[in-house]
């Protein structure tokens, strides 16, 4: 699963609507799925996404055209 955090702000990320944010990439997430973080954000909402997942998916990406793929946390067993 591929989740663009542009998309779920708009225009400009608000502190404001932080919750609505993770409610949403949670949503997309689903349970137990390998996810991968892309898109244009501020900093604090890859943070806050990326703790809210934990627990929620078993492997989390993040993904850039300057780094390319990183492992934030992989919890497969195999």
């Amino acid at each position: 699963m591929v989740i663009d955090l542009r998309p779920l702000y708009g225009e400009r990320a608000k502190l404001g609507e932080l919750s609505a944010y993770v409610a949403k990439a949670v949503a997309l997430a689903g349970d137990g799925n390998e996810v991968v973080l892309t898109g244009q954000a501020p900093v604090w909402l890859y943070l806050k996404i990326a703790h809210a997942l934990h627990g929620k998916a078993r492997k989390l990406i993040y993904s850039s055209p300057v780094s390319g793929e990183v492992v934030i946390f992989d919890h497969d067993p195999h």
